[in-house]
């Protein structure tokens, strides 16, 4: 159960700025007692109100959490969904998963790479598109499957995810 007590909290610790957003983070770590336990709730709370997780967030974190930096940085680069630079403006995840990449997950991110010339985990030079992938987010029934913009979108071959990421790279 998530404590309050003053003896868990910070020795008045200042967010790194004065963005109102740091107020939603510390709340997060405050509800949590500043217990290591927070970390990935913390974390996810960070990258939902900045967009990534940066250096500068890490660090506050992980003082705030008193944990070392290691450890923070260990956790968002085991889990696929935390990202360490800001996203495009359109965000193709690709599944790596055993089903999926048995299904031709490597044919998707040929698709984005001959659409786009990324290789995973890059971003366009224009912010435009992101190419990430996961190791799996459970939509092996539907293998091989991508997250676009935020939806699932499974039994993909290689034409179809080029026709997705033209959207994206059409100017408008």
């Amino acid at each position: 159960m998530p404590s309050s007590s003053p003896i868990n909290a910070p020795h008045s610790m200042a967010p790194p700025t004065d963005d109102p957003r740091w107020r939603l983070v510390d709340t997060t770590m405050r509800h949590y007692g500043y217990a290591p336990n927070a970390l990935i709730e913390t974390l996810r709370i960070v990258q939902e109100s900045f967009g990534y997780l940066d250096a500068i967030a890490m660090k506050y974190i992980a003082r705030s959490l008193r944990m070392p930096l290691s450890k923070v940085y260990g956790v968002v680069t085991f889990y696929g969904l935390f990202r360490l630079k800001p996203p495009g403006e359109h965000t193709c995840t690709v599944c790596l998963g055993t089903a999926c990449y048995i299904k031709g997950a490597k044919n998707l991110l040929d698709a984005v790479k001959l659409c786009t010339g990324l290789l995973l985990g890059q971003t366009s030079a224009d912010n435009k598109i992101s190419l990430l992938s996961c190791r799996c987010f459970g939509a092996c029934g539907i293998a091989p499957a991508a997250i676009l913009d935020g939806q699932v979108i499974g039994n993909l071959n290689s034409s179809e995810m080029e026709k997705h990421i033209r959207k994206w790279t059409v100017s408008k």
